[in-house]
């Protein structure tokens, strides 16, 4: 693995209107996103939404088209910037513009909602689409390693320090997805591009390009990684619902053409990090849903020698 992709560690306004301007009136505290604003000749076109790692404002270009204007405010969200830069739409939302924090994206405009895909019975169709989201991505690996200006990736065994470094003070449950974790680094698989948070609020319609990814975390490692997460959505009751898990792994499986041991055994190791972080952020509800689906996945026909 190229050593640019091991160093990076993981990481986890007022209504009051001040100064006007060409653009209408000015939120003192979005003064950053104004800026772009100017700088790029864009115009509002809904109301921003701002997270504790960016800032995203609905906007029309100069030409008048649709797009997205993202300011991150967190080195995850500069990276995985990065990567939705060099994966150049393949699988993925295109980039338009891009300087330093901020990046201008094309729009999803589609009317398509893979939660209301999943509400209305069409939960298969939901899955098999993030599915090819998911290879689109991985297919172009090479492009994105080989480009002239490389995103700084996360390595997998990097990704998964918290499981390995908590796993000993949570529950049995985190010791057995931190030693199935551990055998799976210990013999990985060929290395690709991974989006690394892929679930039915990360795949949205963008009407003639398709579905396409969005928000990647830039990560690098084996490809059966990806499907542990969308597996866990798009929430953990209807992940924990009977049979669910069962019928969208085989979804999964069929769809990807993976053999089913290694799916399932990220699967495990998935839910035990994902456990753990909401145990580290304090929520005993989201920690012991996340570690009731990974006891789950321990019963899968497909685990191999890792099973229950």
């Amino acid at each position: 693995m190229p050593q640019r992709y091991a160093a990076a560690s993981p990481a986890r306004g007022s209504g009051d209107t001040g100064t006007v301007s060409d653009l209408g009136p000015v939120n003192p505290g979005r003064a950053a996103e104004t800026a772009w604003l100017r700088r790029w000749e864009l115009r509002p076109d809904g109301d921003p939404v701002t997270t504790a790692s960016s800032t995203l404002t609905p906007v029309l270009t100069s030409d008048g088209e649709p797009a997205m204007l993202k300011v991150a405010h967190s080195d995850e969200e500069v990276r995985g910037s990065a990567l939705l830069v060099a994966l150049d739409g393949h699988g993925a939302a295109r980039v338009l513009r891009h300087e330093r924090s901020a990046l201008l994206l094309e729009r999803a405009t589609g009317a398509g909602d893979l939660v209301e895909m999943v509400n209305a019975g069409h939960d298969d169709e939901a899955t098999r689409i993030i599915c090819e989201a998911a290879g689109a991505i991985h297919a172009a690996s090479d492009d994105v390693i080989n480009n002239d200006e490389p995103p700084a990736l996360i390595d997998l065994p990097t990704w998964f320090s918290h499981l390995f470094s908590e796993a000993d003070g949570l529950t049995p449950f985190h010791r057995r997805a931190a030693e199935i974790a551990g055998a799976l680094l210990e013999g990985p698989r060929e290395a690709v591009v991974l989006h690394g948070d892929l679930h039915h609020g990360n795949v949205l319609d963008f009407g003639a390009r398709g579905w396409l990814a969005i928000d990647p975390k830039g990560l690098i490692g084996e490809a059966a990684f990806d499907y542990g997460n969308l597996l866990c959505n798009p929430s953990h009751e209807r992940a924990l619902q009977p049979g669910r898990l069962e019928r969208q792994f085989g979804v999964v499986v069929a769809s990807t053409g993976l053999e089913p041991e290694r799916p399932a055994q990220w699967l495990v190791a998935w839910c035990g990090l994902s456990s753990t972080w909401f145990a580290i952020d304090d929520d005993e509800r989201l920690a012991d849903s996340a570690a009731q689906i990974g006891e789950l996945a321990l019963s899968l026909d497909a685990l191999g020698a890792f099973g229950a």
